[in-house]
């Protein structure tokens, strides 16, 4: 056993010491493979920041994994007693001991312009939505616990809303009017971005601040129903949708048509990120097959060179494996150090602000850590990459006859 271990640390060390001499020919070799490296694991990691990016994106939309979607209607089409429901809905929430959750309501709001009175879609939530969808503002907070008891109740505008008020300070406290039964002079405490085929004017609103603007029977007759959504963790969805369905069926009666099921992204079976994944698996193993057979390259050709030196070695007693594994350790050890130089490279590229809200485009709020996966996968390229251009090299020096490696 000490013997194996001194021959494994021998061979270290004469690779490094062999490193050490050529170390003009090792630069010139393992400046490929560190830049090969270097791009790989870049890759990967910025890879990750894409995917991230379309988390979140998907998120907005359909809420985190794993967002369930409660909707309820009465099958001759009448409206379902609003206090019925809401009392299901709160006994719910604390039954189950769910912590986000939110009814989510569109409809419309007439608001008071400078040139003139405009209908704005106006989507009533509860304030735990702001976390469960990713709602990220430009200007100004979310709702707050607090705002469902402001006198003036708060309104979050878009982008496009702003830009007609002509962009007030919020420090100001803007307000605008909705019109309605009973003209309210709301304030305006935030602003949340649009996307480029947005041109109308919307808004968010509590949804105790829309059944306070407008009654519940003619948000009824308005078509305008709202939508229960809640956050759970998805081991626990499944048997909280059959759980949930099971107990509004019972709580509003047997005329009542339930509907209960995830709505995020994670519910699909199809995988949102195959597609970045092949790309990035592509353009990984191009890059590192250019950089294997640049160093194999450089490795034959070299080679030659110390075919004398090899001839010697054997001459004074060195056995064919010893060669072999002296040779091979040479490129194991010599791809290691640049792998490593690679992967501090690939982390520098990858954690750059700069970098990452470009590759982002402001979509992403919660920045991944560099990936550790991909520093391991880094070094593990360059140690096979290394093992395999230093396969052939060896070969071939085991197969040198020691007298003509002599006369060389």
């Amino acid at each position: 056993m000490n013997r194996l271990v001194s021959n494994v640390v021998g061979s270290f060390v004469e690779a490094w010491q062999e490193l050490r001499i050529h170390k003009t020919r090792v630069m010139l070799s393992l400046i490929g493979v560190a830049v090969a490296v270097c791009a790989i694991t870049t890759v990967v990691g910025l890879g990750a920041v894409a995917q991230q990016s379309i988390v979140e994106q998907n998120e907005r939309s359909g809420g985190r994994s794993a967002t369930l979607s409660l909707y309820a209607g009465s099958n001759d089409g009448s409206a379902i007693d609003p206090d019925v429901m809401q009392e299901f809905w709160d006994t719910s929430l604390e039954r189950y001991g769910i912590d986000y959750a939110s009814r989510v309501l569109y409809t419309t709001q007439t608001v008071q312009f400078t040139d003139g009175a405009v209908p704005v879609q106006a989507i009533g939530v509860d304030q735990p939505y702001g976390t469960m969808h990713r709602v990220t503002l430009t200007e100004g907070d979310w709702f707050s616990v607090d705002d469902a008891d402001r006198l003036a109740p708060a309104v979050l505008v878009n982008q496009v809303f702003w830009d007609r008020l002509g962009r007030p300070d919020l420090a100001t406290h803007p307000t605008t009017t909705l019109l309605g039964a009973t003209p309210t002079t709301a304030v305006i405490t935030g602003v949340y971005p649009v996307s480029v085929w947005e041109t109308e004017p919307a808004m968010y609103l509590l949804m105790d601040t829309i059944s306070a603007l407008t009654p519940a029977d003619q948000l009824a007759a308005s078509g305008s129903v709202p939508n229960y959504e809640l956050w759970v963790p998805p081991e626990i969805s499944e048997d909280l949708i059959v759980a949930l369905q099971r107990d509004a069926q019972g709580a509003l009666g047997a005329g009542t048509n339930v509907s209960v099921s995830r709505q995020d992204f994670a519910a699909y079976n199809e995988d949102p990120f195959a597609s970045i994944k092949l790309l990035v698996g592509g353009v990984a193993g191009l890059v590192l097959l250019l950089g294997a057979l640049g160093l194999v390259n450089i490795a034959l050709v070299t080679l030659k060179q110390r075919i004398r030196e090899i001839g010697v070695r054997r001459s004074f007693g060195a056995t064919a494996g010893r060669v072999f594994f002296s040779v091979m350790m040479e490129s194991i050890v010599a791809t290691l150090v640049a792998g490593v130089v690679g992967v501090i490279g690939a982390v520098l590229i990858v954690t750059n602000p700069m970098l990452q809200e470009f590759i982002s485009q402001g979509m992403v709020t919660d920045f991944p850590p560099f990936p550790v996966e991909a520093a391991i996968l880094g070094l593990v390229c360059a140690t096979v990459v290394g093992a395999l251009a230093g396969l052939l090299p060896a070969l071939v020096a085991v197969r040198v006859k020691v007298i003509d490696a002599i006369r060389y």
